[in-house]
């Protein structure tokens, strides 16, 4: 079972092992493990390659609605694997304890199989080494996205003010309007409807104005997606 699957007694977070690898450094990871119930729950973790990897601690007993943070360590390579994939495997196994049961003193047959009716649950974690350049690539276009944010929000503050001062004067023009037929000018009247037809026409090309600014407003451009890893 995968972390976050439906799992019913805790939650790892992330659901993946995630490293910088580069060659003769060590590399860490933290996993958040979180107890979903009112019981004591246990967890041990365990290593297709326990010879590369530092995990601390690997064994443990959660207490009821806590949690706790696990650190593992990817030992110093000497060499990088085949196109950066790694085929390591981590399962993080769980189950009930009874209350106030110290981690010293977990029997040696807690995290076994069996058909006496115990909850025990297991979750799978894969593993992923990421290069040095390409964490630092991901970074450096952040970086540039958010030195050019302050231009952006610059323009488009400048548009909505055109907008907002396009809309006041349509107020102004209506009330102007209203005011006219309020006095009693006649429809009849020549210069009533040449007035009439002019207000008109500028509201009609405010609003259109205005829908323009609307519609023509820039939209943040997104973060870059990081590229798909595969195993």
């Amino acid at each position: 079972m995968t972390a976050g699957g439906g799992n019913q007694l805790i939650a790892v977070h992330p659901d993946e092992l995630k490293f910088i690898f580069e060659l003769d450094k060590q590399s860490y990871c933290d996993l958040k493990v979180v107890n979903n119930t009112e019981h004591h729950v246990a967890f041990k973790v365990k290593t297709t390659s326990p010879k590369k990897y530092f995990v601390r601690p690997n064994t443990g007993v959660v207490q009821p609605w806590d949690s706790c943070v696990i650190r593992v360590t990817l030992q110093a390579q000497r060499e990088y694997p085949t196109d950066m994939q790694c085929r390591d495997k981590f399962l993080l196994q769980s189950t009930t304890v009874p209350p106030h049961t110290d981690v010293d003193e977990l029997p040696p047959d807690t995290f076994n199989k069996d058909s006496s009716g115990k909850t025990l649950e297991e979750c799978k974690l894969r593993v992923l080494y990421v290069h040095p350049s390409a964490q630092g690539n991901s970074e450096e276009e952040a970086s540039k996205l958010s030195s050019q944010s302050p231009d952006l929000n610059t323009e488009l503050q400048s548009l909505k003010d055109e907008r907002d001062a396009a809309v006041q004067q349509t107020s102004q023009l209506q009330k102007e309007l209203d005011m006219m037929k309020r006095r009693g000018y006649r429809k009849s009247s020549p210069e009533f409807s040449l007035t009439f037809a002019f207000v008109v026409g500028l509201i009609g090309i405010l609003i259109g104005f205005i829908l323009k600014l609307t519609f023509s407003s820039p939209l943040p451009l997104p973060l870059p997606s990081p590229s798909p890893s595969t195993e």
